[in-house]
């Protein structure tokens, strides 16, 4: 009992207190009053935990300047305290907040009657009425008629906004509803219109700009439908999550569609290129606060959503001013259509901050805009098509009068180069035939030059191939004497068992024989024979190789294909180098089995010796020789075969490498070298209809890989 008559004191006390600071808000018949600061005190409550018992109790109710209670940034809840007088004559007074984005709106009172504390809520408003809620958020508090009570507002929202709070009477706050859907359904219903009407014009224009603009009609559309409560009405009960993530996405949508649109239409990529890049900083604002509702940020994303409609239009209304003034006529139908809707999200921006007075029409002006906006607009961009047209028919008319001035110069041109021609192709007849004749004499200058270069590759080898027949020759010729010997001894025997036969009855002949064949040693003579004849045919075999060898290096054959077996011309190339070869270098031939291909031998053969004599002489070119050694690798593919040849000598950079196979280009000394060898090999290889790669680094050696077609024909 003592504590139901101290809240009854308190409340009365604070009544009283409350009484004196402001004044109480009577409501009458027929009648809708805005809640203003002349009415409540405000106890601001940021983290919203505030309980009711607390908050009668609580001595910090303070006046405030601003006409209409504000949610800002640093609180997401308020309480407002007022006394409210009830002179209809219906028992209850609906309290409405209209268009806004409020999470939480509870009402508290103390009933006289039974000292209880009672609690509304928006999400049940109807306990003991029967008034319908539409599309506000609508609390029904029950109150006599003609008696007062203190009322307690809470208001939660997540959104940085002014809070408009309406005090109706019942028969007011039904014609309000009435007008509200009248307005809306007038509102939706050209949203469908112009939306089906642009998408119409899209099809038949095929221009981006009607299809940016029919997103930014639905989604516009469908934002301010969520924001007045019609999404709770049709498809969405969960408040939190409308407020949360619809509404704010939908925004979002718009202000994207807006500025490809806007983009599009003027061709700002066009009109103000220098610039453009600075234009991209809108998409980054409105993509800032998606980032900020996927992380759960809602306080945070619709402040910078706030920032982005008011920088968004002042940006578009700038550009589309600046266009205009520039002639562009696109940017007269924009201002036309566009220009009062831009002001008019300016005003509403303005208006939820408290700077410009709330009213019916402020609350309304988007709607009453955005309807006159994409009239009026869509009457531009259907006139835009007759600007299309105009725009075609100017193009062909140019096009038209461009082709007629071609003709007349094209005829004038061609009387005056036949007769130029006529003069000219006497002149190229008899320059026909002196080029004929200078390009023969290249042909012929060209066959002598790689003629030329093999003979100086041949001439390169006659020291060597004569040293090589040298050895075998020597060899024969240092057998014959000791074998002439071994034939005199013999023939000697044989004359002394020829006069034993003659003289049968003389013993001693025969004796004479037997002793000198000890003497001689006819065995070792018979071995010392074939050993001399077998060093003797050696010889003859080696100097057979070595000429056959020249030979296939030097064969005139090269204009017919010849199958022939590419390990043999490797080998055969390495016994005509085998004298050049120093004796710290080592030669590693792996040869795989390969079969027969058509080549011209001749050529291969020069193309095996360049290569190997390159790589010999990149060898001795290195200042520190040590073991060094040249691979060469024969390897058996489906379609072709490769010969890989890879030296450890100094190696090439990337300049030199770029350049070996021009004419002419050598890095040897002068007089060392006619920079041809190369060249004539890329040439050889082309004419087989293969391919040479190189690679080298300075220092790593060369590996030159040559890849043959099989099927040359």
């Amino acid at each position: 009992m003592k504590k139901i008559l101290l809240i009854i004191y308190l409340a009365t006390l604070n009544s009283l207190l409350f009484a004196g600071q402001v004044d109480t808000l009577t409501i009458h018949q027929n009648e809708t009053r805005l809640l203003t600061h002349q009415y409540f005190l405000e106890l601001e409550d940021p983290a919203g935990v505030y309980k009711i018992n607390n908050v009668i109790l609580n001595t910090g109710f303070h006046y405030i300047n601003t006409s209409l209670p504000n949610l800002k940034y640093s609180k997401s809840a308020t309480w407002l305290k007022f006394i409210l007088k009830n002179k209809t004559g219906q028992f209850f007074v609906p309290i409405a907040i209209p268009a806004s984005i409020i999470d939480n709106f509870d009402l508290c009172f103390v009933d006289p009657g039974s000292h209880r504390i009672i609690s509304l809520s928006s999400n049940n408003p109807y306990s003991d009425t029967k008034l319908v809620k539409q599309n506000f958020t609508l609390i029904n508090c029950g109150i006599e008629p003609d008696s007062s009570r203190t009322i307690y507002l809470r208001i939660k929202s997540k959104a940085s906004t002014i809070i408009p709070i309406e005090i109706n009477s019942a028969d007011s706050f039904l014609k309000n509803v009435n007008f509200e859907n009248i307005i809306m359904g007038g509102f939706i219903g050209i949203i469908l219109i112009m939306a089906l009407y642009n998408f119409m014009l899209f099809i038949i224009v095929t221009d981006k700009s009607y299809l940016y603009y029919v997103f930014y009609i639905v989604f516009f559309g469908l934002s301010q439908a969520l924001l007045r409560g019609y999404g709770t009405n049709f498809f969405l009960n969960d408040k939190a999550a409308l407020n949360n993530y619809y509404i704010p996405l939908c925004r979002i949508l718009v202000g994207y569609s807006m500025i490809l649109f806007t983009s599009e239409f003027l061709q700002l990529k066009e009109n103000i290129k220098p610039y453009y890049r600075y234009y991209y900083l809108l998409y980054a604002f409105y993509t800032a606060a998606l980032i900020a509702i996927i992380t759960g940020n809602t306080i945070v994303a619709y402040n910078i959503i706030t920032a982005s409609v008011a920088v968004t239009s002042v940006a578009l209304l700038a550009i589309g001013a600046l266009l205009y003034f520039k002639g562009f006529k696109p940017a007269k139908y924009f201002m036309f259509g566009w220009g009062l809707f831009l002001v008019s999200i300016l005003i509403s921006v303005a208006r939820n901050r408290g700077f410009i007075v709330y009213n019916a029409f402020t609350l309304n002006i988007n709607i009453y805009s955005s309807a006159l906006e994409l009239i009026l607009f869509s009457v531009a961009l259907a006139d835009k098509i007759n600007f299309y047209r105009g725009q075609k028919n100017e193009s062909q008319l140019l096009s038209l009068t461009i082709a007629k001035e071609n003709e007349r110069l094209i005829t004038e041109q061609n009387i005056l180069l036949e007769s130029k021609v006529n003069s000219r192709t006497q002149e190229l007849i008899q320059t026909n035939h002196s080029l004929s004749a200078t390009i023969e004499n290249l042909k012929s200058a060209q066959i002598k030059l790689i003629e030329t270069e093999k003979m100086a590759s041949l001439g390169q080898l006659t020291a060597g191939v004569a040293h090589e027949i040298n050895n075998p020759i020597n060899f024969v010729s240092s057998n014959v004497k000791p074998l002439r010997v071994d034939f005199l001894e013999i023939f000697s025997l044989l004359d002394k068992y020829k006069d034993a036969g003659d003289h049968p009855g003389k013993d001693e002949l025969i004796a004479a024989a037997r002793e000198y064949e000890q003497k001689i040693g006819l065995d070792f003579v018979k071995e010392e024979i074939l050993s001399l004849l077998d060093g003797i045919e050696e010889g003859a075999n080696r100097t057979t190789e070595i000429v056959q060898s020249l030979r296939s290096f030097s064969r005139t054959d090269e204009l017919v294909l010849t199958p022939a077996d590419i390990n043999k011309a490797i080998l055969n190339t390495l016994i005509l180098l085998r004298s050049s070869i120093p004796y710290n270098i080592e030669i590693k031939p792996v040869l795989n089995k390969l079969q027969l291909i058509n080549c011209y031998p001749g050529k291969i053969n020069q193309v095996l010796v360049n290569l190997v004599n390159n790589s010999i002489q990149a060898i001795k070119a290195k200042d520190q020789q040590d073991k060094e050694s040249i691979l060469i690798v024969t390897t058996d593919h489906p379609e072709n075969i490769t010969i890989e040849i890879t030296d450890t000598g100094v190696g090439m950079g990337k300049d030199v490498k770029q350049r070996i196979f021009e004419p002419f280009f050598t890095t040897k000394n002068v007089g060392e070298g006619t920079g041809l060898g190369l060249s004539i090999v890329f040439g050889i290889i082309e004419d087989h209809h293969g391919i040479i790669d190189v690679r080298s680094e300075p220092g790593k050696g060369t590996t030159f890989m040559i890849t043959l077609p099989k099927n040359l024909e």
